[in-house]
């Protein structure tokens, strides 16, 4: 049975990895972030939690629905009523994780072999498979198996296989390079009392006098369900204004830009603190048709993500199951 290396520990890997050690494969995943998730993202504020990352997701593939109820009975999700504010825009339940989206990556990644803080620096061919060399706090480690799935956004996997010197094959290369991603600033704060948000609070600002703001987004995380102990609000920038300024050097500069856009819903003198963070790799808004990208390799090689098939939370859980079930097929060849 091959053994397995997957690069990125976001909803993609996890669940690449969660379905192969099912069937008994070895698989072990590695990770440059401190945390695991990718943009199933929360950080905590005070006493508060906030979603920074993906703000929601619905379920409608059977595989999807079934895990999605599987963590709304072990109390790991929970209904978000966005049809409340938009009834004809919701068609779908949307659902959030309990005490944050990184909480869904958590229960995804019980009984994995995860190294976080571990960041690829070099693939290369071995004999039968491939082999890994990784960089974690000065430390050089090497890591083998007979299989790799890439999970990252795909401009990171091209220059990680540019770095590494592994040549693609001229259509793996192609199909990569046309996946394309919108970037988003996403800013955090903690409130002395209530938002202004109507219930239940989240909001979408694309109508009316809102259509050309550069806030795109707002969400009240108390309303939402994961801050109980303390009111915090996530604002995601628009595409437009988060293109225009993601590389400007002091990005603490842009948090008053962008809450003056929303004093009706956050009074300015009820932050008390504040903190950005900037997805490079926010939202795949092309992506590559199918689920995943077997590559031309002299042993398998499969990229996958958010990037591939029906992109955001959904088809990123889709993506990894797809790959799980294409290594799963490859075991009496490898």
């Amino acid at each position: 049975m091959p053994t397995i290396l997957i690069i990125g520990a976001g909803l993609s890997g996890l669940t690449a990895a969660r379905e192969l050690t099912r069937q008994g494969h070895t698989v072990t995943l590695l990770d440059k972030g401190r945390g695991i998730g990718g943009r199933l993202a929360t950080r905590r504020l005070g006493n508060g939690r906030a979603d920074h990352g993906a703000q929601y997701f619905s379920a409608q593939s059977p595989e999807f629905h079934a895990l999605t109820q599987e963590m709304s009975q072990a109390g790991v999700v929970h209904e978000w009523h966005l049809e409340q504010s938009d009834p004809a825009g919701f068609r779908h339940p949307r659902w959030v994780g309990s005490e944050g989206m990184n909480s869904i990556a958590k229960y995804l990644a019980q009984g994995l072999d995860v190294q976080t803080e571990c960041t690829v620096t070099r693939i290369a061919p071995a004999k039968t498979g491939w082999t890994l060399t990784t960089t974690e706090q000065d430390n050089t480690r090497i890591f083998s198996a007979d299989v790799l799935l890439i999970t990252v956004p795909a401009p990171q996997a091209l220059a990680l296989c540019d770095a590494s010197g592994l040549a693609l094959a001229e259509a793996d290369k192609a199909a990569l390079e046309a996946i394309h991603y919108a970037p988003c600033l996403a800013v955090m704060l903690q409130l002395n009392g209530p938002s202004q948000l109507p219930e239940p609070g989240g909001l979408k600002q694309t109508d009316g006098d809102d259509q050309h703001s550069p806030v795109a987004w707002l969400a009240d995380n108390a309303q939402k369900g994961i801050s109980p102990n303390q009111t915090t609000v996530t604002l995601h920038a628009s595409h437009a204004f988060s293109q225009a300024h993601l590389d400007d050097p002091d990005q603490q500069a842009l948090i008053p830009l962008l809450t003056a856009d929303v004093t009706h819903y956050i009074p300015a003198d009820s932050i008390v603190d504040r903190q950005i963070h900037r997805w490079r790799y926010s939202n795949a808004i092309k992506r590559h048709p199918t689920p995943f990208l077997s590559a031309q390799a002299h042993a398998p090689l499969l990229f996958g993500g958010d990037g591939f098939g029906n992109g955001n939370v959904e088809g990123a859980f889709l993506s990894g199951l797809a790959m799980g079930k294409r290594v799963q097929g490859l075991k009496s060849k490898v």
